[in-house]
Parts: structure tokens; sequence; C-alpha cells
């Protein structure tokens, strides 16, 4: 289970860094071509967002490897979990199923890995 945990954390961490890179880097304009639901928000709420990813995708892989604040490990995955509840909301008031649904994996993928660092395979 921790080989499959850490598996995780990896995949979670390259998809949510990915994602934060392109929204802390590029304008809301050019985000919207491809990401619609960027028109609801504000430019630095995007921004924002794009940060909060990129600091919990950091936090998924970096305090577990070098020892340094493990618990901040499956704080990390608690905060993705959240970004996706807002994420699930914001979808579903667009009338976007499909977007939303993959919010639910993402979702649940980070809250098992949030609930696996918290309890019995933390480190």
């Amino acid at each position: 289970m921790n080989v499959f945990l850490w598996v995780l954390q990896v995949l979670l961490a390259l998809m949510f860094g990915a994602a934060g890179v392109l929204k802390t880097t590029q304008p809301k304009e050019k985000l919207a071509k491809n990401m619609g639901w960027v028109e609801d928000f504000s430019p630095n709420m995007v921004k924002f967002i794009g940060a909060m990813e990129l600091l919990a995708a950091l936090g998924l892989i970096l305090p577990a490897v070098t020892g340094i604040a493990p618990v901040l490990t499956p704080l990390a995955a608690t905060g993705l979990a959240v970004i996706m509840v807002g994420a699930i909301i914001t979808h579903v008031r667009r009338h976007e199923p499909p977007v939303a649904l993959v919010n639910v994996v993402l979702l649940a993928l980070s809250a098992l890995v949030a609930w696996g660092r918290f309890g019995p395979y933390h480190f």
C-alpha cells in the first residue's frame, strides 16, 4: 500500500504541478480558450488557485522525501481535496458534468492519499 500511495502522490504532483504552472504563468484570456471556467473568476483568483495547486504538488513529495515536516504531505493532499470540492461545484454550476467527474476522481485520489498518510501508512 505504501508503494501505491507513493505512485498516487507522484501522479497527483505531476498533474497539479503542471496545472498550477499553467494557471500562474498564462494570462486569463489564453487560459479561457481551453478552460472556460476561468471566465467566472478574476485573474488574481485564477493565479491564486494555480499557486495553491503548485504548492500542494510540491507538498505531496518534498516533505516526505526530505523527512522535513512530513505531516505536510497529508495536509497537501487534504488541500487538494478541498480545491477539488470547489472545482466540482464550479463545473456542476456551469453544466459541465464530464469535467466535474474528472474532479470527483481527483478528489477521491487526493482523499485516499490524505487518509493513508494521516493514518496507517504515515511516515
